[in-house]
């Protein structure tokens, strides 16, 4: 399986705060059945350059590096990017280097308020970059809060969308999270773990939701295309 949304770098954000931490984090990973953790650190516009960032990562990487060299988990480099105002203007060479290790996937942290019209339509541009596929992150924050149409709008533009494991978990959002991901308007599934307490990884708890209530045969379909969009969209 694939974590496609996690803060497993040791000292990149509010997630883990040490080597140690990312090292249990990744073996709790790795129980659960995941195969592929990316790391998707917050990257802020406004408080650091993409330069400076990458650095960071690439020190954090390293330091994980030591200490973790189990084959059960492969890590791939990312980057949990907010949105900002004129976003879309971003220098694409820097918004390349966003994206998750090996592929064009930028995944896109957007306001959790009801979006404007100058918001979908950066985002629309966005997506018309041959050299990006926009995966927006966890959805379900604010997936009620927009306008009629404002999803489809997104979904004719090729925009895919990740949510995370809690929405399957939580009785209360159960039934929409499954009947989402089943009609296809959810493509990807993320622990967005950030420590070993208040937010563990708890994805083999959802997949264990969605193996139940949708069969076999769906999470292996679902795992093979999300497999397919990291090989597809190579550089």
């Amino acid at each position: 399986m694939i974590d496609w949304h996690s803060h497993i770098l040791p000292g990149m954000d509010d997630g883990s705060r040490n080597v140690t931490e990312s090292v249990a984090l990744l073996n709790m990973q790795a129980a659960q059945g995941i195969r592929v953790a990316i790391a998707t650190p917050h990257f802020y516009a406004d408080n650091e350059s993409v330069e400076t960032f990458l650095d960071r990562r690439r020190s954090a990487y390293e330091a994980l590096q030591s200490a973790w060299n189990d084959l059960r988990v492969k890590i791939l480099l990312g980057a949990e990017v907010r949105y900002y105002p004129g976003i879309s203007r971003m220098e694409k060479e820097e918004l390349k280097h966003l994206r998750i290790e090996g592929s064009r996937v930028l995944l896109l942290e957007m306001p959790f308020q009801r979006w404007t019209d100058y918001m979908i339509r950066e985002l629309i541009a966005l997506s018309s970059i041959s050299t990006l596929q926009i995966v927006l992150a966890h959805i379900e924050r604010y997936l009620d809060q927009q306008e009629h149409g404002t999803w489809e709008r997104l979904e004719e533009c090729g925009i895919l969308k990740q949510v995370n494991a809690s929405f399957f978990i939580s009785l209360a959002s159960r039934r929409k999270a499954l009947a989402l991901l089943k009609k296809g308007s959810v493509q990807f599934v993320g622990s967005d773990c950030h420590n070993l307490t208040a937010r563990p990884p708890r994805i083999g708890e959802a997949f264990a939701v969605i193996q139940k209530k949708l069969g076999n045969e769906f999470v292996s379909q679902m795992q093979e295309y999300g497999y397919s969009v990291l090989d597809a969209f190579q550089n």
